[in-house]
């Protein structure tokens, strides 16, 4: 398996970036950030910056990790309005930059959740906004996937925390509403998914693997009472149980 690093994990200085990398092995880049910016503000002059260390220290970029539409509320914003026109910009931008550093896969986020997106027999009404978020979302990235789809970039998302994305499950409807995995691909955090009681089993992974595009690995404890997220090592987690079996289906399957 090829394994990569979110690079700002180590530094927002590329240079020192790339030497650590060296010196541990891992050969692939995850760009999010660097220069103290998110990957979306770069002019193209930093993704050269970018390219060249990366050529010079033996670094493959693979992914293009935007920000664009984070943090934004599903239901506050309409195709075209001024909120989606200026993070549909900064996608874009996010665009040239990929192909500056001859990356397909580029991540945009999915709006904040309605905490409760489909409800019934009166929850509809009282706790999931009349069912409205869904269907909204989904015609709320329609464009987003055509401009993906014209600039000729692999358009992919990720099950988070506060996302209206925030299972495989939901992954795998919204994919298929969108026109299925040649379109729009899952970057599979296990760990987010974790704190909605989606547990990452090989059945689970057997559901959606051939909606993956790439996978994020992290550990934590969590508690959904307290809402409290603790980052741990690696295997020292709740993900722990489930790092195991999912490595060899991962193999069985030649996942790289």
């Amino acid at each position: 398996m090829k394994i990569s690093v979110i690079t700002n994990g180590i530094s927002e200085d590329y240079a020192k970036v790339c030497r650590v990398m060296k010196e541990t092995g891992v050969k692939y880049a995850e760009i999010q950030h660097a220069f103290d910016k998110a990957v979306e503000y770069f002019t193209m002059d930093e993704a050269k910056q970018i390219k060249i260390l990366s050529d010079e220290n033996g670094i493959v970029p693979v992914m293009v990790t935007s920000h664009a539409f984070a943090g934004v509320p599903v239901m506050s914003i309409e195709v075209g309005d001024a909120t989606f026109e200026k993070h549909m910009a900064l996608l874009k931008n996010s665009f040239q930059v990929a192909k500056v550093l001859n990356v397909k896969p580029v991540r945009s986020m999915v709006f904040n959740k309605q905490i409760v997106t489909f409800g019934y027999h009166g929850s509809d009404k009282w706790n999931a906004g009349g069912n409205k978020s869904w269907p909204k979302f989904i015609k709320l990235y329609e464009p987003i996937v055509k401009a993906a789809e014209d600039a000729q970039i692999e358009l992919v998302i990720e099950n988070g925390f506060n996302g209206m994305v925030s299972s495989t499950w939901l992954a795998r409807k919204m994919i298929d509403e969108l026109g299925g995995p040649r379109r729009l691909k899952l970057i599979w955090d296990l760990t987010n998914a974790l704190y909605y009681n989606e547990f990452p089993t090989v059945p689970v992974y057997e559901g959606i693997r051939d909606y993956v595009a790439h996978i994020h690995i992290k550990d934590a404890f969590i508690n959904t009472i307290t809402s409290e997220v603790d980052i741990r090592p690696i295997g020292r987690g709740h993900l722990a149980p489930y790092l195991l079996d999912l490595a060899a289906a991962l193999r069985r399957d030649k996942y790289q």
